[in-house]
Parts: structure tokens; sequence; C-alpha cells
């Protein structure tokens, strides 16, 4: 039994300085509500677990009866809705029957937007959002064939309706006459790479625009402000006229606070950009500040009396959603360094606890450089980075609802997306997921040269050769990038043993390993070789 003196030092409520305000009363009323929700750490107690019936029980109650009234301001995103409860039914390897897979592909054709992408709803307009939620859920649901969904989705509209929606800075609207955000961004980049739609032409400055948007916290923002140099040159007319306008490098100032949704959507987008890298900077690549981005993610964890949940932004509640959109993003820290195309290193280990060592100035170097062995990056993450059995202690004891489905935390209700991200977010922490370059030699080993010309582009696609064939190169890389990811099963730490394990999701689309292989062979036009660490 812990003594109450150290009881008390464990649970300590977070500092006010003397001046309290209404954030840190909130804050401490979550403090008090949670720590009701911690067991005893006696000798002997039984350490926490998920209740997985209760959880499929109640995501079958919102499949097959319907969602609650209470869901109609989420109208506009049915296509999230099912894709929150198809991708949860997944994590908790519970498969879908013939039936509902055949209902749920109906659904979601019966959303393709005729110019391309999918909508919200019956009649509304298309939107970078729901159109990945649509893919995702087909990717679950569908198969190639009649009727299957994978073959009914338009590439060459939907190709189209990308680019309808880029801005001159790289970015893109979330839809027409809509705003920009970096998860519009995520949703296309995803969708693009599940689809085999990459193209130089769709991404050009999507990765400089992506870098605009880190903040001096070291998160990203939503987006960010461009400015544009605009000369007057004379014309016979009285008035000059304005040239067109050139995007300034700099300034570029990132708009808003840095935010843990944001931040993952940037970080996996420019997981998933890296692979378009050679093929689209011949010289000086755009670049974010790791060592920032690690200290604002590791600050983002709550303390012992918090429970180990993630909060978004800085000095705000813990959430349960973001164990995966903050939590989420320490794979994907990792593959920085093992796919070996940037030139960041982070050295993991070594320095006190929750203290990551960074190699000195002048030692970083580009992973994998001819003729120099790569030492000392990202031999594995630890829990001086994060605490993952802290994490899986907040979504065990805080997360789940009594009644089944989790939540942001007690005593809020759960709901279908708080259920997905905390069980998103409860995979991450249990599976060391990373990036092999032996599997990726593996895949290509088994690459297949492709010269099709199918809908999938236009005519004037950067990616096509004078024959309008797509260029095999990026594909492949694309392809072979995406797909390396593999399950570390000597770094898994499951609290609650195997009764509690979930399966593992893949850190850059959050669908499973086997889904995203699936659906990306077909549209590629690849088999690929037999995975031993699948998940």
């Amino acid at each position: 039994m812990e003594s109450p003196t150290t009881a008390s030092i464990r649970f300590a409520p977070s500092p006010i300085d003397g001046l309290p305000t209404t954030t840190s009363y909130m804050q401490a009323e979550t403090e008090e509500v949670l720590l009701k929700h911690v067991a005893p750490s006696a000798p002997g107690s039984s350490p926490p677990t998920l209740d997985k019936r209760a959880h499929m029980q109640y995501l079958i109650r919102n499949l097959i009866q319907g969602f609650p009234s209470r869901y109609i301001s989420q109208d506009a995103s049915q296509p999230w809705l099912l894709f929150w409860t198809l991708q949860s039914f997944s994590i908790l390897q519970v498969g879908l029957d013939p039936g509902n897979k055949e209902r749920t592909i109906k659904k979601v054709l019966s959303l393709q937007h005729p110019d391309g992408g999918f909508g919200g709803g019956p009649g509304q307009s298309a939107h970078l959002l729901p159109t990945y939620a649509a893919v995702c859920t087909l990717a679950i649901a569908g198969r190639p064939g009649p009727d299957g969904g994978w073959d009914q989705i338009d590439r060459k509209k939907m190709y189209n309706f990308f680019m309808s929606l880029k801005q001159k800075d790289g970015s893109f609207l979330v839809a027409k006459h809509a705003e920009v955000d970096v998860r519009g961004i995520y949703c296309l980049l995803v969708t693009a790479t599940l689809l085999d739609m990459l193209t130089p032409e769709l991404v050009a400055g999507t990765a400089e625009f992506i870098a605009s948007c880190q903040t001096y916290e070291g998160g990203f923002s939503s987006s960010s402000q461009p400015y544009f140099s605009v000369s007057q040159t004379q014309t016979p007319s009285p008035s000059p006229s304005p040239s067109p306008s050139l995007l300034l490098p700099f300034p570029r100032p990132s708009l808003g606070e840095a935010h843990g949704g944001y931040t993952f959507c940037s970080l996996a987008s420019w997981v998933a950009l890296r692979p378009m890298f050679p093929h689209i900077f011949k010289e000086q690549r755009p670049s974010i500040d790791t060592p920032n981005l690690l200290r604002w993610l590791t600050h983002m964890q709550g303390n012992a009396i918090e429970v180990g949940g993630f909060r978004g932004r800085t000095n705000k509640l813990v959430d349960g959603c973001y164990s995966w959109w903050c939590g989420g993003c320490f794979p994907l820290l990792e593959a920085l360094d093992v796919c070996a195309n940037d030139n960041v290193v982070v050295v993991v280990g070594g320095g006190g606890h929750g203290q990551p060592n960074y190699p000195p100035t002048g030692e970083t170097a580009a992973a994998g450089e001819e003729g120099e062995a790569q030492e000392e990056v990202w031999d594995d993450v630890d829990d001086a980075l994060y605490s993952r059995i802290a994490l899986q202690e907040y979504i065990l004891y805080a997360g789940q609802h009594p009644a089944g489905g989790l939540r942001d935390k007690p005593p809020k209700n759960p709901d279908a997306y708080h259920t997905l991200y905390c069980l998103s977010g409860l995979s991450s922490a249990q599976h060391h997921v990373k990036p092999s370059e032996y599997r990726r030699a593996e895949i290509l080993k088994c690459w297949k040269p492709s010269t099709r010309t199918d809908n999938t582009n236009n005519n004037n696609n950067n990616n096509e050769d004078d024959d309008g064939h797509v260029d095999d190169d990026i594909r492949k890389d694309v392809f072979s990038y995406m797909l390396c990811w593999t399950e570390d099963e000597s770094g898994s730490d499951i609290l609650g043993g195997s009764v509690n394990r979930l399966n593992a999701t893949h850190p850059v689309t959050n669908l499973t390993m086997s889904h995203t292989e699936a659906i990306m062979s077909h549209f590629y036009g690849q088999t690929l070789p037999n995975n031993q660490s699948h998940f």
C-alpha cells in the first residue's frame, strides 16, 4: 500500500501560483473527478480491463438501430459516423457481416457527388473530410468488382475536384467557397494515396504550406497567412495593370495556436508526402522543427492526477480523443528518420525522465547516406518520450462509459467520435508500429511495372510521360513507403495483458494494415508478399 504521504505527492493537484481563474477552477474540478476513477494501487489488485463486449454492443446499437436523435447535428457527417463505427469494430477485432457490408457500400456510394468527391449527406456538396471518411469506410466494407464499392469510385472526377480546391500557396480549400484547413489536406493526401492519385501537380507547394503552419510552440495550427508580391507594369492604358502575383517564401505566419488535431494531420501529411520529396524537390527541401514538435507533444500529456491523458492545447483539459491526435504522433515522429528522406535525427533514451536526448550541433546527417552507417536514430520509442502505460490507464479508467462506448472524460456520455479515437489511441499505446526498410525492400522486389492509362489521371498530369503512362517511380515509392509499416512485437506493452489487446492501426491512415494493404494493392495493381508481422 502507498503511504498517505506518497499518494499525496503522486496525486498533487496542478499549481495555480495563488492566482485562481475560471480555467484553474475547471482544472481542479476535472482532477477531482478523474481521481475518483483511479483504482487503488493495492498489492494484488487487478489491472483495469477493457470492456470489449459493452463497447461492441454500443457500436451495434448505433449501426443496426440507428444513432440517437442527438446525432441530428451530424447530418453533414454521415460518412464519419460510419467510419467511426466500422473502424472501431476493426480495432476491436470484430468483422462486419455481409449484409451490413452491402448496406454500408450502398449508403456510401449514394453520397458520391456527380462532380467528384463525397458529400456529408445525400445531395450535399462534396467536401474533403467526408471524402476521406467515405473512402476509408469503403476500404473496410468494400471490395473490387461490380457493386463492391471500390471500382465505383470516380477517381478522375475526384482528382479534378481536388485540383479545383488547390490554392496558390499549396493549400486546399476543404470545399468550394470554403476555408483552408490542414485537416482537409490530411484527408486529401490519405485518399489520394489509397486510390493511386498522388501527382507532383497535386501536391506542388503543399509541403511548404504544412511547414508554415508550425507555431512557435512546436505544434501546428490550422493554416497560415500567405503574402504575395504584385509588381506594376506600365500598359498603354492610363492605369497600371498588376502582373500575376508571386507567393513570397517569407513571411508565412501560422494562424491560431498549436492544436493536437491539426498537429496530427500536419505530421501525418508530412509523412505521407515524404516519398514524393525526391520527385518534387531537386535542391532545397522544406523542413519542420522536429525537436520543438517533440517537446510540445510530450508536454501535452497530463500528470498523475490527470491519469496520463493528453490535452489538445496548452493549458486545456485532458480529453480522450487526444489519445490518438497527440499519442498517435509518436510513431510518425519515428518514421521521419526510418524513411531516411530528411536531415532530421532524433535520439531516444539516455536523458532524464521525460527528457529526450538530441545529437550535438553538426552531428545530424541524413539517415542512410552512402558510406555512412546511421547510428542512434530512433532504435525504439520508449517511455522517455511519453508514458504509454499512463495513457492506457486514462482510457481504461476514465475513458470507458459503464453502459458501453468511450468518452472525452467522466462524467460525459460516450459518442461515436470518442469511441474510435480512444480505441485508436489505446491501440497506438499498446503496439510499436514502425516503418521497416526490410519490408520495403520485399515490396519493391515484387513490384510489377505498370503502364496503365486508366481514368485515375488527367492527360496533363505531371506524373505522366509523353505517352500518358503513369510514372512508375512515383507510384512505386508511394506504395512501398505507405505499406512498409510493421509491428515490432518486442515493443508491445499492453496494460492488463492479452485480454485488453486491440488490433494495431496504421499510424497514417488509421485503418488496420490489412485494410490499407487490400485497397492499395487493388488500385496500384500489385500483389504484396506475405508480411510476417501483419496487423
